[in-house]
């Protein structure tokens, strides 16, 4: 199982998967959340960006397929088991005749009225009519119900594809779509974020707020921890010199990943009223850098995620994300709550 099949049904476990506007939510999630980690990487072709987006919608049409009911079992009509034909009485002079002349006349031959002339036991001749119909109309009825179940799944998986929530469409899906956990959560309690609830097994941290130390504000810029609804952040600011924060990766966090797709992700959101563009740079030593990523970053936690390749190398040291929390240099801030990272495959 992909990450991304892991994180749809990881959404699913959330709320009610029978819901399918629940799902139709959750698949437009994770349409969205793919669309923002290409449109971020200025090297990824447009080859690669069809494969993706083709994986996912096969992904979300095998998901989907779960979800239709099965075909019920159609009896044969009374009438087609009632109108059995009985064979009609063959008579011994009938089978003791010389042979049949294989000439299209031959086959006229009236075999009714041989039995009339030699053998009559009051039994009038099997009526064959209607009988082959009620059979042929079962199996019709039978390949439509089948036909539409296939097209239903066709017609799902096109239309995850070409819906304007769907792949094709670049512009940000609304707020409220961009998290993979549709459910209102209760008064006073933090949005819940995608991959943020309870199963974290798979992803290796690289910030957490709980050890500082691991943050550096160079020249103007700030970095405080802070709290919010019992919930620790870090809130970075460049000053007007423009210089980013860097948070360290550590070393064996490198060599753990190393030689896999690596996924990136930044749980994060701008000050409350507010909307800032933030940019990301990344340093991995001998693995090499991310390039320079840009993000829109709203006053919802969101995840932000950016997927690379790494060689198979020892990196040597560690390395560095640097993030510029307002590019345009109006002293915006951003809260990060994490940073962290999961191999792809």
């Amino acid at each position: 199982m992909d990450s991304i099949e892991k994180a749809i049904r990881s959404a699913f476990e959330k709320g009610d998967p029978s819901d399918r506007a629940f799902r139709e939510k959750v698949y437009r999630s994770a349409f969205g959340a793919l669309d923002r980690a290409l449109q971020a990487n200025p090297n990824v072709t447009e080859d690669i960006v069809a494969r993706r987006r083709q994986a996912l919608s096969q992904t979300v049409s095998a998901i989907e397929s779960e979800f239709i009911p099965a075909v019920p079992a159609v009896d044969m009509p009374a009438a087609a088991r009632a109108s059995q034909p009985t064979p009609a009485p063959v008579t011994q002079e009938q089978r003791s005749e010389p042979g049949f002349a294989p000439t299209l006349a031959g086959e006229d031959r009236n075999y009714a009225s041989a039995a009339d002339d030699d053998y009559d036991d009051g039994i009038d001749p099997p009526s064959y009519e209607g009988y082959g119909r009620p059979q042929r109309r079962s199996r019709s009825w039978l390949a439509i119900v089948v036909t539409l179940a296939i097209l239903a799944v066709v017609g799902a998986g096109a239309w995850w594809m070409f819906a304007p929530s769907g792949p094709e469409s670049f512009p940000r899906p609304p707020q409220d779509a961009e998290d993979f956990t549709p459910e209102q959560p209760a008064p006073g309690q933090p949005p819940r974020i995608v991959g943020g609830g309870d199963n974290l097994d798979d992803w290796i941290a690289v910030f957490d707020p709980a050890d500082p130390t691991t943050v550096t504000a160079p020249g103007d810029s700030r970095a405080e921890i802070t709290e919010d609804d019992g919930e620790r952040f870090i809130r970075i600011r460049s000053g007007a010199s423009g210089s980013p924060i860097l948070f360290d990766v550590g070393q064996g966090v490198l060599e753990e990943v190393a030689g896999k797709r690596t996924v990136f992700n930044i749980v994060a959101r701008a000050q409350e009223g507010e909307e800032t563009q933030i940019s990301v740079d990344c340093s991995l030593g001998e693995l090499g850098d991310c390039g320079r990523k840009r993000y829109a970053v709203g006053s919802t936690r969101e995840e932000f995620l950016f997927e690379m390749e790494l060689p198979a190398t020892n990196p040597g040291a560690g390395g560095t994300i640097a993030i510029n929390p307002d590019i345009e240099g109006g002293g915006k801030s951003l809260d990060v709550y994490a940073i962290r990272v999961t191999p792809a495959e």
